[in-house]
């Protein structure tokens, strides 16, 4: 079901090289750029502004930092507001992970010999401490450039023409792939073709000028750009590296949280999904999700819809459960109502045969539950 918003059809321009941006496309930071904000305001007595803070996605640091000062009416200078709240973000970044996709698409593309290159608004010694954190990275990026390398940052094109040509790729063959609007300006500035796979879903009708539109990187589809195509697919199941969450399940349905506050599940885990869940007083689980989106009066929230697997859903009615996500079906069936995820019968067919592999088995995975539950892994 990739590209589904593609304006782009199989074989109309074939792109020879790809530029990521990185934070919020890559890796998982939006969430915890959230956090280090919300932190650093306390001791203001302030809070952050929702709407104002998605306007800053993807500025670069300068600019980022200008806006927040003068928002907030803090008493600082922009350079102390980064001096300042810098080593927050260097303790965050230790948390951040890959997005779904992530890994595959940059070993996908370097092992056909795609050119790939990271191109991002934040300064290359910032860039090259996030990376460092992600096994195998840092040899896969033919060029890796920040904004003090280039006159100026997104939305300027700057660095995706920089990126093109250290590549030796004309920018008509570039395809770029961003989570901001910031970025999809600055791509399309450059006379390149641009997916957009937005970190926020609420931002997602904001994206139009964009060639493509996603909900997450496991919808692209290589083959409309004129790339190799993927063949990791086995019995309609991909493997994916896992996400873990705490969430309440109650009659078919999943609401996610955190211990210590609001759930951090990135907004691009998106379609349906399957792994392991652990209820409170049961041994681990099969279970399929359905993740998705409801709108209604302006503002919208995550809806999950749960299907366990290998046992009646009447036996478990109502209770909290560690999940680890480990495959991937599908995104949405439905291109008219495209955030609504549901569960069919296929997709549990699906799940029940890929959760009997030895890739997707719990032993592996013994990290990513408690230390109660790793008693019954044992077992």
């Amino acid at each position: 079901m990739g590209d589904l918003h593609s304006a782009t059809q199989p074989g109309e321009q074939r792109m020879l090289a790809i530029i990521f941006d990185l934070d919020g496309t890559l890796l998982s930071t939006e969430h915890l750029t959230k956090e280090i904000l919300k932190e650093f305001l306390a001791g203001y007595g302030k809070l952050p502004d929702k709407e104002k803070e998605k306007k800053r996605l993807g500025m670069a640091q300068k600019e980022y930092a200008i806006g927040i000062v003068s928002d907030y009416d803090l008493p600082l200078m922009p350079d102390e507001y980064i001096q300042a709240v810098m080593p927050l973000y260097h303790d965050k970044w230790l948390q951040a992970k890959a997005l779904p996709g992530a890994n595959r698409l940059i070993r996908h593309f370097y092992e056909h010999g795609v050119p790939i290159a990271l191109a991002s608004n934040s300064k290359r010694k910032n860039i090259d401490g996030k990376v460092s954190l992600q096994e195998g990275w840092k040899e896969c990026f033919s060029v890796i450039l920040g904004s003090d390398q280039v006159k100026s940052g997104k939305p300027s094109p700057d660095i995706f023409l920089e990126a093109a040509k250290q590549m030796g790729v004309d920018a008509a063959h570039c395809l770029v792939i961003e989570d901001s609007v910031i970025g999809v300006e600055a791509g399309k500035a450059a006379g390149m073709k641009v997916v957009a796979v937005p970190s926020f879903h609420s931002e997602f009708d904001r994206y139009s000028i964009a060639d493509s539109k996603l909900r997450s990187l496991l919808e692209l589809d290589p083959e409309l750009w004129g790339l190799p195509p993927f063949d990791d697919w086995v019995g309609h199941a991909l493997l994916v590296e896992p996400v873990s969450f705490r969430g309440l399940y109650k009659n078919g349905l999943l609401h996610d949280f955190a211990d210590d506050g609001p759930s951090t599940l990135p907004d691009q885990v998106f379609g349906v999904y399957f792994g392991w869940a652990k209820p409170e007083a049961y041994k681990f689980i099969k279970i399929v999700l359905g993740i998705g989106w409801e709108d209604g009066s302006g503002n919208s929230r995550r809806k999950m819809q749960a299907c366990i697997v290998d046992m009646s859903d009447e036996q478990i009615q109502h209770c909290k459960m560690d999940f680890v996500i480990v495959g991937y079906i599908r995104g949405s069936c439905d291109e008219g109502r495209s955030d609504n995820i549901e569960i069919v019968e296929e997709d549990m067919l699906i799940a029940d045969a890929a959760l009997d592999r030895s890739e997707y088995s719990l032993g592996a995975l013994k990290s990513l539950f408690s230390e109660t539950s790793l008693e019954d892994v044992e077992k």
